[in-house]
């Protein structure tokens, strides 16, 4: 990290918490705590939301809040981050909830849904529109509670061995993917699967799996897809922004002092708005240097768009009908989702489509 970048975030820190400062230095108790992510230290911007937010808190303590950050694998595997702060192995982890969709599929709506909100809309939802609120009535039954820290913005299609041009060619298709979009995409004949990122790259070669999305194009590079499989697809349908969350073990998060609950809440805001500042920064520059090394960029066809879209929608429409808390959280969801919209087509989305346009005549 750049000295200019981290005396920044260093600043920031002491920003948000405030003129409380001097209060928290004088009377906190001194506390340490282990933070299992979910992510491999390699992948900087997304692992870097946890260090992010870590020193943040000392920062804004004088350093009597130590959080020791630990890349997945070292004391848990990385899909088990939040079964580890349940039992309380650890006070906390970072991680992405739609990991535990199997546990209930409500859990894919706190970080992305197929054909949901980008990450705008959704900070939004979780600030000011209750999905805070909502997201930890859910959490509370799973013995922790949850803080919005990161957001990838809108994800990429992935990586295909072999181009896709119709409905037939994802028939069978083996497709690494994450949270609840796997029952989407069965519906379509495709064959998901989720598998840590370690595993990905020898499976890919392998001929175990023929396709594989994860985010985009600063952490794909650096984990190596496009020296296995040439099409890069976009756009990745199932996570228009998704977000990352820290969850606290709940009796750990009750036992301390509301000064220091102040400063956890702030420290993930600051966490949250700097994973998506990263990737905003890096995705260009890496997107053009996959391109120039002989990637092939590739929009799904309208045909598959359309068809996915429906199979989400039926997708929700069982689920909703099976699952009280699920539609609990769809209904909340899509109703801000559809506000939402309303005020893009009006200015966001009509600005940014002037200036692409712009951008495209040179």
């Amino acid at each position: 990290m750049s000295m200019k970048r981290r005396q920044f975030l260093q600043t920031a820190a002491l920003a948000t918490a405030g003129t409380a400062m001097p209060a928290i230095a004088q009377t906190a108790p001194e506390i340490k705590w282990r933070l299992t992510s979910s992510f491999p230290k390699s992948l900087e911007t997304i692992f870097g939301g946890a260090e992010v937010f870590a020193r943040a808190v000392s920062d804004a303590t004088d350093g009597k809040f130590q959080i020791d950050v630990f890349p997945s694998g070292e004391i848990v595997p990385g899909l088990q981050a939040l079964d580890a702060v349940q039992n309380g192995t650890v006070e906390v982890c970072h991680t992405a909830l739609h990991y535990y969709w199997g546990k209930d599929p409500a859990f894919a709506f706190p970080t992305a849904v197929p054909f949901g909100m980008n990450s705008r809309m959704l900070n939004a939802w979780f600030y000011h529109g209750g999905g805070n609120d909502l997201v930890n009535e859910f959490m509370e039954g799973y013995n922790a509670y949850a803080l919005p820290a990161g957001n990838t913005g809108a994800q990429m299609g992935g990586w295909f061995r072999r181009e896709i041009k119709t409905l037939a060619d994802l028939n069978g298709l083996k497709f690494r993917c994450g949270g609840f979009v796997g029952k989407v995409l069965q519906k379509l004949g495709v064959v998901p699967t989720q598998m840590p990122v370690s595993e990905i790259i020898s499976a890919l070669e392998q001929g175990k799996l023929d396709a594989v999305e994860f985010i985009g194009p600063s952490d794909d590079e650096r984990l190596g897809f496009y020296k296995v499989a040439p099409f890069y697809y976009y756009p990745g349908w199932w996570a228009g922004g998704a977000a990352m969350h820290l969850c606290f073990n709940l009796a750990k998060w009750k036992e301390l002092p509301k000064q220091y609950q102040s400063v956890l809440t702030s420290a993930a805001a600051l966490a949250n708005v700097d994973m998506q500042a990263g990737y905003d920064a890096k995705n260009p520059e890496a997107l053009k240097r996959l391109v120039s090394s002989g990637t092939q960029l590739k929009a799904f066809p309208a045909e598959i768009m359309d068809a996915c879209y429906k199979a989400a929608m039926e997708v929700y429409k069982d689920a909703s009908d099976a699952n009280p808390k699920f539609k609990k959280f769809h209904d909340a969801y899509m109703a801000f989702q559809s506000d939402e919209y309303f005020w893009w087509q009006v200015c966001e989305y009509t600005f940014d489509n002037f200036m692409i346009r712009q951008r495209a005549k040179g």
